[in-house]
């Protein structure tokens, strides 16, 4: 009986990190400046683990991965071990743009030149 117990606990734990990675990191994403500006929280990852991309549909792509290292023979976690996160952009980026990427304190914030934008400014 106690294996049945650890086994489903085991797979509970499987499927709550598997829920996190596809819902995990939360996005937020405005306009500022002509930029489209999104911020993902990514705490616990290491930036060389972290890669972002935009694909030719207008598709922002935040992949990161870690590993978890075990402390003694029963150890539990609901972090998730990956993230695969594909974010619609709500804008045209800019073609052969400068698009940068700053990871700080657990916080990714990538900066995305957009057309068709136009700052103006307010007296």
């Amino acid at each position: 009986m106690d294996v049945i117990v650890r086994e489903i606990g085991r797979r509970i734990n499987e499927l709550s990190r598997e829920f996190y990675e596809t819902v995990i990191p939360p996005i937020d994403m405005y306009e500022e400046g002509g930029e489209l500006v999104v911020v993902a929280d990514l705490a616990g990852f290491s930036k060389d683990k972290i890669n972002v991309r935009i694909t030719g549909e207008n598709d922002l792509i935040i992949t990161a991965s870690r590993e978890i290292e075990y402390i003694g023979t029963k150890y539990y976690t609901q972090r998730p071990l990956r993230i695969y996160k594909r974010i619609r952009l709500p804008a045209k980026v800019k073609k052969d743009s400068q698009i940068t990427a700053k990871y700080e304190n657990g916080v990714l914030t990538i900066r995305i030149p957009i057309e068709g934008a136009i700052s103006v400014k307010v007296e």
